[in-house]
């Protein structure tokens, strides 16, 4: 099977359900028809029994996904818009963590905002020497991460690091993310299709339900303690600072921050 939606291509390849972010022009940034149809790739997977893993990629080599397309942000008008656009998001990145089967992410170029929470609720990461990894809104666009994305970045990076990203926008490295435990492995751009099949085959040939047991525990751990955070995000969200910051990026400029 094939998706009709240029933007998402999703393909069988054997036992495999490949996604992929079609929109190189536009780093593979995410609009809502992608996440949508991210979704149903989702439930195809847990509802065809043909599918053993998910392959997700970015096309071109700029980027896996850059974020959430930022022209979706100017009919924002409080903190409750930002509040439905959090639960919007989380719908499908939950999705995503939920599927029953591996999910595998081959990063190259930028994967940042969005796309890093797409990768963090991926099972296993592979990158080349061309990722990069951030959150880099304190710089960009003045707006800030749900309780959930900041549970997967704490999750994966710790505390500490993960405020060095988020205060400094700063993007890590391929080699500080596998330092980090980020990814499972980093190699040459050249390599990174036959590293991402060789991760998948091993997996394909693995007891599914150890795998899934395996999936759903470390799930489980994660978000065992997550607390409400729509406080945080209404007041980010609502302020003037992020209506500026929007401004200021689809005109390409600086925003200047006020801290209201």
């Amino acid at each position: 099977m094939t998706s009709g939606d240029p933007e998402l291509r999703v393909e069988r390849r054997g036992a495999v359900l490949a996604v992929t972010f079609n929109r190189p022009e536009a780093r593979n940034a995410m609009t809502w028809g992608m996440y949508e149809g991210l979704y149903e790739a989702c439930e195809t997977a847990d509802r065809d029994d043909g599918v053993r893993a998910m392959l997700l990629s970015g096309a071109g080599t700029a980027a896996f996904v850059a974020g959430t397309d930022i022209g979706q942000f100017t009919e924002f008008r409080d903190g409750a818009d930002g509040i439905a656009y959090e639960e919007r998001i989380e719908r499908v990145i939950s999705r995503l963590e939920t599927v029953t089967v591996p999910t595998v992410a081959a990063i190259r170029g930028y994967c940042v905002g969005a796309g890093l929470a797409i990768a963090a609720v991926c099972d296993l990461r592979v990158a080349d020497s061309t990722a990069r990894f951030g959150v880099p809104v304190a710089r960009t666009l003045g707006n800030c991460l749900s309780m959930n994305t900041c549970s997967l970045l704490v999750h994966h990076f710790g505390p500490a690091r993960t405020l060095d990203v988020l205060l400094r926008a700063r993007l890590y490295t391929a080699e500080e993310s596998a330092a980090a435990g980020f990814l499972a492995e980093v190699c040459e751009p050249a390599d990174l299709d036959d590293r991402a099949a060789a991760v998948l085959d091993r997996v394909l040939g693995h007891a599914p339900l150890s795998m899934w047991a395996a999936k759903e525990a470390v799930r489980r751990l994660r978000r065992a303690a997550l607390p409400d955070g729509d406080d945080i995000v209404a007041r980010v969200f609502g302020s003037q600072d992020f209506a500026a910051g929007v401004r200021a990026f689809l005109a390409k400029e600086r925003p200047e921050w006020q801290g209201r």
